[in-house]
């Protein structure tokens, strides 16, 4: 169902915008750079954190680590990863396929500075076999994202 809520979101705000679906997995950075023919980098990896009560969605370049001074200071806490159950009650998507597209309810969504050194990245869209190619800026518009520094 996840993938089918990525299609809705892209048919209502972003028509012009294609879901790949390969046949081979591309649920890791190196998968899915492997079967759409780019650098690791070029990956968009979404990352799903809670932060005290606040539950957030991190897009960053698929070669950036967290870093957690620079999360703790643009946050005011410590960012915990959640667990895949939770992701997917979350965000709808099963880890491998999660990204910041067709979520069931609004989450906040922060793009990484790691990003733009690319002009299109490829995010997942909702399956661990499918994503978008998607201008930088247009992924941060489209999910109403703001800008933050917290990867290395």
């Amino acid at each position: 169902m996840s993938l089918e809520s990525v299609r809705a979101f892209f048919s209502a705000h972003a028509p012009d915008i294609a879901i790949i679906e390969t046949e081979a997995s591309s649920s890791t950075v190196t998968l899915a750079a492997e079967a759409h023919g780019v650098e690791p980098a070029q990956i968009a990896k979404t990352i799903c954190l809670r932060v005290g009560d606040e539950t957030m969605l991190v897009v960053a370049s698929g070669t950036a680590r967290l870093d957690n001074r620079k999360f703790k200071d643009t946050f005011g806490g410590k960012g915990r990863m959640l667990g895949a159950d939770e992701v997917l009650e979350i965000t709808s998507h099963p880890v491998g396929g999660v990204c910041p597209f067709g979520l069931p309810s609004p989450l906040p969504v922060y793009c990484d500075a790691s990003l733009k050194q690319f002009a299109e990245v490829i995010p997942a869209a909702g399956s661990p076999n499918s994503a978008v190619r998607i201008q930088t800026g247009r992924l941060a518009e489209l999910t109403a994202a703001k800008w933050v520094d917290v990867c290395q």
